[in-house]
């Protein structure tokens, strides 16, 4: 029998899943609005066809419903858009998945009804699904984004202009030591969390809080886009093909102030909030067009996320969370990695080329908000809402 709190926090996401289809026309719910995502409809089906698949034909060996989605839901003959548009209507696969969903929850609920198994021990394949769960439903909310973004209003002034702000932060030192980074005893953990590993590091400075929209726009009214020497050679390739000029949901108003694109459509820029909707390779080039603006932060560069971790750990990130952390390496196994459930959760995305991500953004479940938790997407995309966070060399020497 799986513990009531997850039980209720699987529920909750089911509804909050359902309510994203049923308060949307059909329509919005079937169209992709970014070809690196998919339809509101493909992320609540993908979420029933996971636990038809692990609940019902792994554990129980009945592929009788799975087999039959499958090809919609599984990378293979398929590619993302075909699948998409392949899907049944909404009210139709909202009806097919509530069913199941019910019949899942019951499954988990009463004692006996699913066989032993050691992913069952400790919940542990319970909190994945509910945890993949979550990370979908965020992903819903970013198709919403992306689809507000579709929506230009031509009428919206920004009543509170953004105004530019210096690149300036308050620091913490952390010495150098060995620190444990990595999951401990929790059964929410994902493989790639795991297992636990000592690592060494030097002593560094993290600025206690992200960068935000008024720093960012200094850096956009400084040609930071423009010079080459502020980017790397694959963002400098990158914004040579895009010419971007501003975050993904920036938008100018009519007399040109900047404003932002949000779950709820246009809204204003506050000042101290993290910049989002950034790539990697933007990150990266305002940390270096940053680290020539004032010596005290010379040096500036995008923290790795074992520096973010320990940090998160010693409880010095109070604005962490808001949105997900660029962190400057790619996402790796660590020594006597093992998959879970299987090698295609994490493995792939090694293989990948993705980066890690960090903290959570304003829509991330708790479920998913511990220091351990390490996301991932590939350098270029910035439809997420990602941000940057810089450290910065020790002043002190430690011995």
């Amino acid at each position: 029998m799986t513990a009531p709190t997850i039980l209720g926090q699987l529920s909750g996401l089911y509804e909050m899943q359902q309510h994203l289809l049923e308060s949307r026309s059909s329509e919005v719910c079937a169209k992709q609005y970014h070809p690196d995502l998919a339809s509101l409809n493909w992320y609540f089906g993908r979420g029933v066809y996971l636990e038809l698949y692990w609940l019902r034909e792994f554990l129980n060996g009945d592929n009788d419903l799975s087999s039959r989605v499958e090809r919609l839901f599984k990378p293979g003959e398929m590619d993302l858009e075909t699948q998409c548009q392949q899907l049944p209507p909404t009210d139709h696969l909202l009806n097919w998945g509530m069913e199941i969903r019910d019949e899942h929850l019951r499954l988990l609920a009463t004692s006996g009804s699913l066989p032993q198994h050691p992913l069952m021990e400790n919940d542990r394949l319970a909190w994945y699904l509910l945890q993949e769960q979550a990370k979908l439903y965020e992903l819903m909310l970013i198709v919403i984004n992306q689809h507000n973004l579709s929506q230009q209003d031509q009428n919206y002034l920004s009543l509170q202009p953004l105004q530019p702000a210096d690149p300036s932060w308050q620091t913490k030192e952390l010495s150098q030591g060995h620190y444990r980074i990595g999951a401990r005893e929790d059964p929410r953990a994902y493989d790639n969390e795991l297992p636990p590993q000592a690592v060494e590091l030097s002593s560094y400075r993290i600025a206690l809080s992200p960068v935000t929209n008024a720093q960012f726009l200094t850096f956009m009214q400084a040609n930071g886009y423009q010079q080459q020497s502020n980017w790397s050679e694959p963002g400098w390739a990158w914004q040579v093909e895009h010419q971007a000029e501003h975050p993904e949901y920036w938008q100018q108003d009519k007399i040109g102030n900047w404003y932002e694109i949000a779950l709820n459509g246009p809204t204003q820029l506050p000042p101290d909030e993290p910049v989002t909707g950034i790539n990697l390779y933007e990150a990266q080039a305002f940390a270096s067009w940053a680290a020539r603006q004032d010596a005290r932060f010379s040096g500036a560069v995008l923290q790795h996320e074992y520096q973010w971790e320990m940090a998160a750990r010693s409880g010095v990130l109070p604005n962490s969370g808001r949105a997900w952390e660029w962190c400057s390496n790619p996402l790796h196994g660590y020594p006597e990695f093992q998959p879970f459930p299987d090698e295609a959760t994490s493995v792939s995305a090694f293989e990948d080329q993705s980066q890690v991500l960090k903290g959570g953004s304003l829509h991330t479940q708790k479920v998913l908000r511990r220091a351990s938790f390490r996301h991932w997407t590939k350098p270029a995309e910035r439809h997420h809402l990602t941000t940057a966070r810089l450290v910065f060399p020790a002043i002190h020497k430690w011995n």
